[in-house]
């Protein structure tokens, strides 16, 4: 069954976040996961969110979800984030 991560991200360096970017997305299609949203425009439709940059991933299941998030692979591309963004991430699992 499809999972999807969702991130909500407040970029604090941009310059070094696009090399995260660039890094990431491979980590993502080596688990089988694909980018369904990337930072496109967001608009609440209902409560008090104020988004930053939104991001949506889709893989085949939570484990393989849970599998990226954890691998070697993203690790260290995983640091980048956490040094040029802070975010919160979920993983929900489809129907």
């Amino acid at each position: 069954m499809a999972a999807y991560v969702i991130v909500d991200i407040r970029v604090t360096d941009p310059v070094r976040y696009e090399d995260y970017k660039r890094l990431a997305a491979p980590t993502v299609a080596a688990f089988d996961g694909r980018y369904v949203a990337r930072g496109g425009a967001v608009k609440v439709l209902e409560g008090d969110l104020t988004p930053n940059r939104t991001v949506v991933l889709e893989f085949p299941s939570v484990e393989r979800a849970c599998a990226w998030w954890n691998s070697d692979l993203y690790r260290p591309i995983r640091q980048i984030r956490y040094e040029t963004a802070q975010s919160q991430m979920l993983v929900v699992e489809g129907v």
